[in-house]
């Protein structure tokens, strides 16, 4: 049995990886806005964290209010309780990906949890 599985994601306007990748400890997303658009509704989660990379272009994410520019090359952490919306520029598509993790879940870190294998 392979111990990895591998995915080529298209344009779509979002993409789930959970089913994709049988993912057992995080759900990822790869979303597309074109010039103009937004996610069509603000939400917040129970109990997850989302983590965002902006992938390509540029827009704005509106989090409890606050409006926050997003770039190409910039991440973005927001905790579950937080009120969030994402818009593409007016003169921009913006492509970004999207980590779901509970909060205050990761017990080891990179070094902590990797072993060199012989």
């Amino acid at each position: 049995m392979r111990k990895f599985s591998k995915v080529s994601v298209t344009q779509d306007a979002r993409t789930e990886l959970h089913d994709k990748l049988a993912l057992t400890g995080a759900e990822i997303s790869v979303n597309n806005l074109p010039a103009g658009a937004c996610v069509p509704f603000v939400h917040y989660h129970k109990q997850n964290e989302e983590i965002y990379v902006i992938l390509a272009g540029n827009g704005k994410a509106e989090i409890d209010g606050e409006t926050v520019e997003l770039n190409a090359g910039d991440w973005l952490r927001i905790s579950p309780e937080a009120k969030r919306q994402f818009f593409a520029g007016n003169d921009s598509a913006i492509s970004y990906a999207c980590i779901q993790v509970k909060e205050n879940s990761l017990e080891a870190y990179t070094a902590d949890d990797g072993i060199v294998s012989e």
